[in-house]
């Protein structure tokens, strides 16, 4: 059995019942299979594949809080720190009643990669609870919130663990989360990102995973000779990453006409009213149901579909394995010509074959989303630095970043003789970069 093979095996027998975190190692290891055995020996008498599947540190905690009728819950918290090898741990919290090890550690992996790809000093980590903020008020979200922070504020900091947001987790619960860590610590530093401006946020970075999401996608059709101008985009989601990536959409020419949340979906053909949809979703906190009081022609659906809607580029920014392979052949039959994830892993395994397999350009999640990951990094800077950038300034170096990613990945895949595969080139990329870190730091 081959080195890779073994650690696969390995990895599912002493992790069961964590299907997400399987998914994510097979896919990573598969595509590096070729580096692997290149150097196979070496890295077989180093152990290196069993360190890089095995988290560096996983901890897991009570969070007690009080609701507004004094009744006290219990919740889960989880940090996953995955690997320090080029930077401190950096990834989000994810506040969603999915959360458990297996989807923690899954998202912490894949975020090693990702953040090797930005090209920046940061490593990979992940956390979050099974606290769902749906329908608490804001008073006892601050109560979850300190609670969740007296407890992760002993293992995290600024050149340590850097968390940011995630599914469930935005500028209100960061706010919350940093005042109880303040006031434990007693220190002012850029231990959270995705701050509130007035004390230390990066402007850009609400914007930066969709508009990063647009940057490299619109660089890989570029590449191909296509203009992203007067394409169709179906984006599923309704969050932060889903409306920002219509926003860039729109004003790169696309027209954008689906969106969805856990619900159901919206079809709009005349292209989504994004003010609409920023006053439902960030105004209101309300359902997508009522998006058809402010457009009367679109069409609201219950439940699954919107890969059904004939379009020429997909965008799915919502949440793990929802585009299925039935999806994926919807979406070939009716004539796309590119699926980039906005999501982490939100193509299932067979889906992205089939795809791939029917000649559809395919970007995933580990460079295609690492816009946010790295204007949080370059939050991180303006915080060490005790400077604030301008709008043009973040934004500009994030279109750097994401085009040098497309290009990253792009050449890895060429070298390995893998021409147009951006899954094994993403992979082989940022592994590569913490591999070169591992190996000069000795077996640690």
């Amino acid at each position: 059995m081959s080195y890779v093979d073994e650690v696969i095996k390995e990895v599912v027998e002493r992790n069961p019942g964590e299907p997400e975190f399987h998914q994510a190692v097979k896919e990573v290891l598969e595509s590096i299979r070729v580096v692997v055995e290149a150097n196979e020996e070496q890295f077989r008498r180093d152990a290196l594949l069993e360190r890089l599947v095995n988290p560096e540190r996983q901890i897991k905690f009570r969070v007690p809080w009080i609701d507004d009728n004094g009744n006290v819950h219990v919740n889960s918290g989880y940090r996953v720190q995955y690997n320090s090898a080029i930077g401190p741990y950096k990834g989000g919290i994810r506040l969603h009643p999915s959360v458990n090890f297996g989807i923690i550690k899954f998202l912490g992996f894949e975020q090693i990669f990702k953040n090797s790809l930005t090209g920046l000093p940061i490593g990979g980590g992940k956390g979050g609870s099974d606290f769902d903020p749906k329908g608490k008020s804001d008073r006892e979200i601050m109560s979850f919130c300190q609670s969740f922070m007296t407890e992760l504020c002993k293992y995290i900091g600024a050149d340590t663990d850097v968390p940011a947001g995630d599914i469930g987790t935005g500028a209100r619960e960061i706010g919350y989360m940093y005042g109880q860590y303040k006031r434990i610590k007693g220190v002012f530093e850029g231990v959270l990102t995705g701050k509130g401006l007035s004390y230390g946020g990066s402007l850009a970075r609400t914007q930066a995973t969709g508009y990063g999401l647009l940057y490299i996608t619109d660089e890989m059709l570029k590449s191909k000779g296509i203009s992203i101008e007067g394409k169709t985009v179906a984006v599923s989601g309704a969050g932060n990453v889903a409306i920002y990536a219509i926003e860039k959409a729109q004003q790169l020419g696309a027209k954008v006409v689906t969106c969805s949340d856990s619900n159901g979906w919206v079809y709009d053909p005349d292209g989504i009213d994004l003010a609409a949809l920023k006053e439902i979703k960030e105004v209101k906190r309300a359902r997508l149901t009522e998006y058809k009081n402010y457009r009367p022609n679109s069409e609201y659906h219950e439940g699954r579909g919107v890969w059904s809607i004939k379009v020429d580029i997909a965008l799915p920014c919502a949440t793990q394995n929802e585009l299925h392979l039935e999806d994926a052949k919807a979406l070939v039959k009716n004539g796309a010509i590119a699926v980039c994830e906005g999501a982490n892993m939100p193509t299932t395994r067979e889906a992205t074959e089939y795809l791939m397999e029917n000649g559809i350009f395919f970007l995933p999640g580990k460079a295609a989303n690492a816009g946010g990951v790295a204007t949080s990094a370059l939050e991180m800077s303006q915080n060490s630095e005790r400077l604030s950038w301008s709008f043009e300034e973040v934004d500009s170096k994030l279109k750097g970043i994401m085009v040098g990613i497309f290009h990253n990945i792009d050449n890895a895949a060429r070298k390995y003789g893998f021409e147009g595969n951006y899954v094994v080139g993403a992979n082989i990329a940022g592994f590569e970069k913490v591999v070169n870190a591992m190996n000069a730091q000795g077996i640690v």
